[in-house]
C-alpha cells in the first residue's frame, strides 16, 4: 500500500496535479509555491512536526542529530553534512538503539514523505523530540546549503528520486543524479 501511495503521489507530482487549495495550504518553508502546495498536500505534519530548511541551517544544525532516510545510493552521492544513513526500505531499529531518545533528532529524504514515515516509527521507538525536514534534501539544495559525498567533499549534486519529483530541485547550480 505504502508503494501504491508513493507512486500515485509521483505521477500527480509531475502532471502538476494538485488538491485543492482548502486542502493544501502552503507552509512558506520552501520558495516554490508549486513545491509547497504538494509538499502540504503529501505531508501530514500532525504527528511528526516539521521544521524548514532555513530555520535548521541557522539554529546550530551541527549540534542536531540528522537521520538520512533515503537509499544508499541516494546518500552516497550527496547528504548533509554530519547525517547519519538509516534508510527507509530496510530502515532497522537497531541502527538508532545508540542515540539518545531525548536529544533532538531531525529526520529526511528528498522531499519529505520517507522521513516522515520514520520519523513516526522512531516515534513509536521512544524518541520525543523528532522533527521531519519541510522540503527535505531538494529545499536544502535549493539554496545551495552544504551537500557533501561519501568522502566528505563538497558537491552540487543531488540524487533526483525520479524525473517526476526532481523536478522540485530548481537550483540551477545543483547537478541532478538519477
Amino acid at each position: 500500500m505504502q508503494t501504491i501511495k508513493i507512486h500515485l503521489w509521483s505521477i500527480l507530482a509531475g502532471l502538476g496535479i494538485l488538491l485543492p487549495s482548502c486542502v493544501a495550504q502552503p507552509t512558506g518553508l520552501v520558495k516554490n509555491k508549486s513545491y509547497d502546495r504538494t509538499l502540504s498536500a503529501l505531508l501530514d505534519r500532525k504527528e511528526v512536526p516539521v521544521i524548514g530548511v532555513e530555520e535548521l541551517f541557522t539554529s546550530n544544525w551541527e549540534q542536531k542529530v540528522l537521520l538520512d532516510t533515503r537509499s544508499r545510493e541516494e546518500y552516497e552521492i550527496s547528504h548533509i553534512p554530519g547525517a547519519i544513513w538509516v534508510g527507509y526500505e530496510s530502515f532497522d531499529p537497531s541502527a538508532v538503539g545508540d542515540l539518545d531518545r531525548n536529544k533532538k533528532v531531525v529526520v529526511y529524504c528528498s522531499v519529505g514523505y520517507r522521513s516522515e514515515k520514520i520519523g513516526k516509527q522512531l516515534q513509536d521507538l521512544g524518541f520525543k523530540k523528532v522533527i521531519n525536514l519541510y522540503g527535505s534534501i531538494f529545499e536544502w539544495a535549493n539554496r545551495s546549503y552544504p551537500l557533501i559525498d561519501m568522502k566528505g567533499d563538497t558537491v552540487n549534486q543531488v540524487h533526483a528520486y525520479n524525473r517526476m519529483w526532481g523536478q522540485w530541485i530548481d537550483n540551477k547550480e545543483i547537478e541532478k543524479k538519477y
